[in-house]
């Protein structure tokens, strides 16, 4: 951020103050405040603002499209990033408000740019279960390999919610494997999600075969899934695995989607969409707050089911 002595370069500078030393944000999130803001103070002085209370509704706007359409030979930026720039921008004046140096929140009524829709893409079935059956089944971490991607795939759970999980969370009192699954997402917020005979077979295999062998100094008693060294796979760890498995099962395919943490959730609920699940069954299962986070999907599946009628309707070409 420009070093100035105005009292909006001043006031700018308490709030990023405020976030580092009493919020304790983090070193990359302050660097990329500190770089809107410092775009945020060059629009306002190059429109000959020097103080707060002087900054009006229409400044923030030309900034905003600005950003999008730089008329100074500058790079423009993308929705996402002039949408984040805006962001910081608002909570600067929100701060400025609490603090009693302006009466008004002039950012308030002001819109983000609209970010371009990305609809997930999901792998068909046959290529899920050759990406399912690519571990091998005849050591230990194959055992633990295909129990982790039969249960991401069974559940639609995130990475990090799987690996989280103990061996108590899928084995009950009576020593049986649970047919339901309690999962723990964003926010602690807990949800119950089946588990099918595929997922529950595989994760047999690996609590017979697989786990016992996964010890070392680091083994840890309580958690489902372990390292080579026994302690409990990492996040990156159990992305790496995916990743591994996607090679040796040849994926992604030409045109199919790239093998990235949620590729199996993606699937997971599309293929239920596309089987006939009503979508607010689809967004208890996937821990959706609101629907609308769910009703991606639905046009993931009308393409498919375009691409049917298109296909099999003798007069639809």
């Amino acid at each position: 951020m420009p070093r100035g002595t105005t009292p909006l370069d001043v006031a700018a500078g308490t709030w990023l103050t405020h976030l580092a030393v009493e919020r304790g944000a983090a070193a990359n999130t302050l660097a990329a405040y500190r770089r809107d803001v410092a775009r945020w103070l060059a629009h306002l002085h190059g429109l000959g603002r020097s103080d707060p209370r002087e900054v009006t509704e229409a400044d923030v706007s030309a900034f905003v499209v600005g950003l999008r359409d730089p008329r100074d030979g500058a790079a423009a930026l993308s929705a996402a990033s002039a949408a984040r720039a805006l962001a910081a921008v608002r909570g600067l004046h929100r701060f400025w408000v609490l603090e009693g140096l302006v009466d008004v929140d002039v950012t308030r009524e002001v819109r983000a740019p609209q970010l371009p829709r990305r609809l997930p893409k999901a792998m068909g079935v046959d290529a899920v279960v050759r990406l399912l059956d690519a571990p091998d089944p005849g050591t230990p971490l194959g055992l633990r390999d295909r129990a982790l991607l039969e249960l991401l795939y069974a559940t639609g759970a995130r990475i990090s919610e799987t690996v989280r999980l103990d061996v108590d969370d899928v084995v009950g009192s009576d020593g049986a494997l649970v047919s339901v699954l309690r999962l723990t997402g964003k926010g602690d917020k807990q949800r119950e999600v089946p588990v099918g005979s595929h997922a529950r077979a595989a994760l047999d295999a690996y609590l017979v075969r697989g786990r016992p062998a996964l010890l070392g100094a680091a083994a840890d008693p309580r958690a489902l899934f372990r390292n080579s060294r026994g302690g409990r796979l990492s996040r990156q760890s159990a992305w790496v695995v995916l990743q591994r498995a996607a090679e040796t099962a040849g994926l992604p395919e030409p045109g199919g989607p790239a093998v990235g943490p949620h590729l199996l959730r993606h699937s997971f609920a599309t293929h239920l969409l596309e089987g006939g699940a009503d979508v607010r069954v689809v967004q208890e299962l996937l821990g959706h707050a609101s629907v609308a986070t769910t009703q991606v999907y639905t046009h993931v599946s009308v393409d498919a089911l375009r691409e049917v009628y298109a296909t099999s309707h003798p007069r639809a070409r």
